[in-house]
């Protein structure tokens, strides 16, 4: 028996064809597409990868590129539909070839949505239509034993409705992306004569109102004073903080008052409170929380985490990523996986203890998943010395993964209050009793120890200093990638999958910017045109229903086709007003493109020479760009100064410690970006021939 095997990248057809031979498999190479052989039970297995999706949805009439609206579609091989894919071609007539004659067919992929989606569409279109007898592989890590057992274990047909679902939604993302981002890019386009790009769709509308909103509520936000009286006191001879009971006061002459009384007087402990506590271990690692955690602790954005997290999974480091679960079955092999863990010099001391339990019941989370667990480590060893960011994220999950099945720390709280002329102040303190799980999970959580003298009721405590501090309400903060991502969860919109890469879409469209999210001018205008004259599409009500009813695909409960048509006829009225509206819909997004891209090549110092404005400027003649002042027009002003010539330029809002000139950042590819000062650049090359002095 010939068995064609369709896995969705290189590295798990490798691992699947080491899995399933006991000697070194066969490597074979056509029309540039790598895939392996091998001898099994039954015959002859073919292994090829796809290398992720092969087949992407495009419009039927492919005429023009800026027509809208567009509802007529169809899938086609991706190299047909976007640029850069061209390598394609021969691999889908290496598998079309490959197909031919085989006995048996299996999808490999990744076990979700995506994953069924690729294999799917493979066999349907690139291997003739043999989907109707293949079967379906199901695994969460490329463990050679988990392999093995999946592929003794294929199901008899395909996952035909996380296929279904898949489909589903690219289709809907395409219709409402493609027929949304053309209306507004070609009403903008059409107005000023001049391109941009524009999108919006249905997961980015509402993701950057979030953001809008939030601008809008820290802009308009009035802050209110309000103090805390705070001080330090003498009891049993140390010295220890202590705060007013009431907490914030709303008006000065009280909080004054209440410091003239206190200062300089001797209070009593009138009473002493110690409760003992458990803190129970955090849940199991899903995909939002490892992200939020990975951003906390190692600064890396969502899409940076899902990266590092799909590379150790396709080295069989830990289990699949792409997972909503907190759950750790049984069946993945607690004791095993622990056991691997402990030949780890670091881990070993703690895995060691875990195994002499009798038994092992790790502490779980609400959230569930059908398809997968919860992210865990496989305990095996890597082949190749990780470093940096991606020895971090697997230390994160083994660390997280043994304190799940460690005990509760055990905390003592201890509050006294101190009366004083008819005021109360608490000292509060803290101690571990027991660290518990915080012994296994360390470095990624702090202790909060805080230690206070032993107090007993009936001592006295002498005032040393006593100040009312004046404080101002915040606004809530912005955005962070970590925050949306969590907020977006939380809302019911976009996907586990999608979520991180639709943070990024808003990066690269000059929507936001910044760690802390800020929407730009354009993005502004975007929230607001689509809120006045198609309010569904930022309605995140709206959104949720439809991730719900895609959700209902992969159950039975709807169909694809029902779907799909229903959110064409939402979005035909939408589409038609956008076009009624074109000139005004134009006017404002240009408008806002035009003062957008100005204030990317303005600068906020002034010309040292005439005072007018500077700006980043291109030579008509040479094509090099510089920065030039706009005086040059009016007073004749021929103030310029030199700025790099390859890779990007960004003007930051920070100064030069030197000459007070405003500071770039040029970035290129594969290098680190360098901050520099373009006046103090001529000075130090002249003198030292060094970019950007002490300043880079």
């Amino acid at each position: 028996m010939r068995t064609l095997i369709i896995c969705e990248k290189a590295d798990a057809a490798r691992r699947l064809a080491e899995a399933l031979t006991e000697s070194k498999p066969r490597v074979n190479k056509k029309r540039n597409l790598t895939y392996f052989e091998v001898d099994v039970k039954d015959g002859l297995a073919v292994i090829c990868p796809a290398q992720g999706h092969l087949y992407a949805v495009d419009s039927k009439d492919r005429s023009s590129r800026r027509t809208y609206p567009v509802w007529d579609f169809s899938w086609r091989p991706k190299y047909e539909v976007e640029r850069g894919y061209n390598y394609q071609k021969g691999w889908l007539e290496a598998i079309r070839e490959l197909a031919i004659n085989c006995d048996r067919y299996i999808n490999s992929c990744d076990y979700d949505i995506e994953g069924s989606l690729i294999g799917y569409m493979i066999l349907k279109y690139a291997c003739g239509g043999v989907e109707s007898k293949a079967g379906r592989m199901r695994f969460s890590t490329l463990t050679k034993s988990e392999l093995r057992q999946a592929y003794e274990n294929v199901s008899a047909q395909l996952d035909y409705q996380l296929a279904y679902a898949g489909m589903c939604r690219h289709e809907v993302d395409w219709i409402y992306g493609i027929n949304l981002s053309r209306a507004m890019t070609e009403s903008a386009r059409r107005y000023s004569n001049n391109y941009a790009t524009l999108s919006t769709g249905r997961v980015q509308g509402p993701t950057l109102r979030f953001i809008v909103e939030r601008e809008v509520e820290v802009s308009t936000h009035v802050p209110i004073p309000y103090w805390t009286i705070e001080s330090r006191v003498n009891v049993r001879g140390e010295q220890v903080e202590a705060q007013y009971s009431k907490g914030k006061i709303q008006v000065k002459s009280e909080a004054e008052r209440i410091v003239e009384q206190v200062k300089g007087n001797s209070g009593v402990v009138d009473d002493v409170q110690e409760r003992t506590f458990n803190v129970q271990p955090p849940a199991p690692f899903d995909l939002t929380s490892i992200q939020a955690e990975a951003y906390r602790h190692l600064h890396l954005t969502p899409s940076q985490t899902l990266r590092i997290l799909e590379r150790l999974y396709l080295e069989a480091l830990i289990s699949y990523p792409r997972t909503s679960s907190q759950k750790l079955p049984p069946t993945i092999g607690y004791r095993e996986i622990l056991g691997g863990l402990s030949e780890n010099s670091e881990y070993r001391e703690l895995a060691s203890e875990l195994l002499s339990k009798a038994k092992l019941k790790p502490v779980e989370g609400k959230k569930t998943d059908p398809a997968h667990p919860a992210i865990y480590p496989t305990g095996q060893k890597s082949k190749r010395t990780l470093e940096g960011r991606e020895a971090q994220i697997l230390d994160m999950v083994s660390r997280r993964f043994m304190a799940t099945f460690a005990p509760p720390a055990v905390k003592i709280s201890i509050k006294a209050a101190v009366k004083v002329d008819g005021h109360t102040f608490n000292i509060q303190g803290s101690r571990i009793k027991d660290p518990g799980w915080v012994r296994y999970y360390a470095p990624y959580v702090k202790s909060t120890e805080k230690p206070i003298p032993p107090i007993i009721k009936g001592d006295e405590v002498t005032f040393i200093w006593v100040a009312a501090n004046q404080h101002f309400t915040n606004p809530p903060p912005r955005y962070n990638p970590s925050s949306l991502l969590k907020t977006m969860e939380e809302a019911g919109i976009g996907t586990k999958s999608t979520r991180a890469e639709i943070i990024d879409i808003l990066y690269r469209r000059g929507y936001v910017s910044g760690e802390a999210m800020k929407p730009t001018i354009l993005a502004e205008r975007v929230i607001n045109v689509l809120t006045r004259h198609c309010p569904k599409i930022v309605d995140v009500s709206f959104t949720k229903d439809l991730e719900a009813k895609m959700a209902m695909i992969e159950v039975g409960e709807k169909s694809r086709e029902e779907v799909v048509l229903e959110a064409v006829e939402n979005l035909k009225p939408v589409i038609e007003n956008l076009k009624d509206k074109e000139v005004e819909v134009g006017r404002e997004l240009a408008e806002a493109v035009i003062e957008t891209r100005t204030l990317k090549t303005t600068l906020k110092t002034p010309c040292p020479e005439c005072g007018s404005t500077l700006r980043v400027m291109k030579s008509r003649t040479t094509g090099k760009r510089f920065i030039g002042c706009s005086g040059a027009w009016t007073s004749k002003c021929r103030f310029s100064l030199p700025l790099p010539q390859l890779g990007t330029i960004k003007l930051l809002d920070s100064q030069c410690q030197r000459c007070g000139f405003q500071l770039i950042m040029t970035k290129r590819v594969k290098m680190k970006p360098m901050i520099s000062c373009p006046r103090c650049y001529v000075t130090n090359l002249n003198k030292n021939n060094v970019y950007g002095g002490d300043q880079t």
